[in-house]
């Protein structure tokens, strides 16, 4: 396969702003996919806000296993890192993200306190990579289109403070994502679930990932789904599925009718609620 490698210009830029504006926020809200919390974090974040407070928000918890989210919470959460898996769309979570932040940031506004100061709104950056829900996320809070949305990679291009009642006030940052892949299985993961273009992959690599995962992990979905047993490859179970399916083109199988549709059914959740990785243990 080849390496998916994908860092225009403008997240180079974004690297360094973020930078600058660490300085300018008292914590940090990173948002990644509950279905592949491990996958969508960003490794650069790390080198950069290194002690800031973080709350993690697992976005699309609608889509993952339910199960495997709540473990996933348990193993995140740390003393100055707290997890809230959401729902961006169809929960109101104003009060749970207000009383994590303020639970993150007591230090400060007990300091705040002491000074005889009236705690002013905690500041934090928004950021996470491409297409995990960021700008739904803020949009949904502020309860107003402040920020662009997109079910593409790549929509928010610049910086942009908002404002959020009394309480909060974040800064928006572009999804970065980093240089290169080391782990190609986190490319995979990625790939499918939309953070990566779909120019820049191989949708047969996609399917055959994605295959060799449920048939290790689900395999009863090739039952309750597609009606078909399971082959001894990734490859000879999709082919079931073609013929299942009449993916058939003068008496072929269509590959790329059935890779393609295969992801698709994946990406509007036709096949359940999966996560793609489970927590480390130890």
């Amino acid at each position: 396969m080849a390496n998916v490698q994908w860092f225009p210009g403008h997240m180079t830029k974004a690297k360094r702003q973020m930078e600058e504006n660490l300085k300018k926020v008292d914590f940090v809200i990173e948002i990644r996919d509950a279905r592949m919390p491990d996958a969508s974090k960003n490794p650069m974040l790390d080198q950069l806000i290194q002690n800031k407070p973080r709350l993690i928000l697992l976005s699309k918890k609608d889509k993952a296993d339910k199960e495997l989210t709540k473990q996933w919470v348990n193993a995140l959460e740390t003393e100055n890192q707290k997890v809230l898996a959401l729902d961006f769309i169809h929960e109101n979570f104003s009060k749970q993200l207000i009383k994590a932040s303020n639970e993150l940031c007591i230090n400060l506004i007990e300091r705040q306190k002491r000074r005889g100061m009236k705690p002013r709104a905690l500041r934090a950056m928004v950021c996470g990579i491409p297409n995990v829900g960021k700008s739904t996320f803020i949009n949904t809070f502020a309860k107003r289109k402040a920020a662009q949305t997109g079910d593409r990679p790549g929509v928010t291009k610049s910086l942009q403070w908002i404002k959020v009642g009394q309480t909060l006030e974040l800064l928006d940052t572009p999804g970065v994502l980093w240089p290169k892949f080391e782990d190609q299985q986190v490319g995979l993961k990625l790939a499918l679930l939309g953070s990566v273009k779909d120019q820049v992959v191989n949708m047969d690599d996609l399917a055959l990932f994605a295959c060799e995962y449920l048939m290790q992990e689900k395999p009863e979905i090739f039952d309750i789904v597609y009606h078909v047993k399971i082959a001894d490859t990734p490859y000879e179970t999709l082919q079931n599925i073609a013929i299942k399916r009449g993916y058939l083109l003068k008496g072929e199988i269509d590959e790329n009718r059935l890779m393609l549709s295969f992801v698709k059914d994946i990406r509007e959740n036709k096949c359940g609620l999966i996560t793609w990785e489970k927590p480390h243990v130890g």
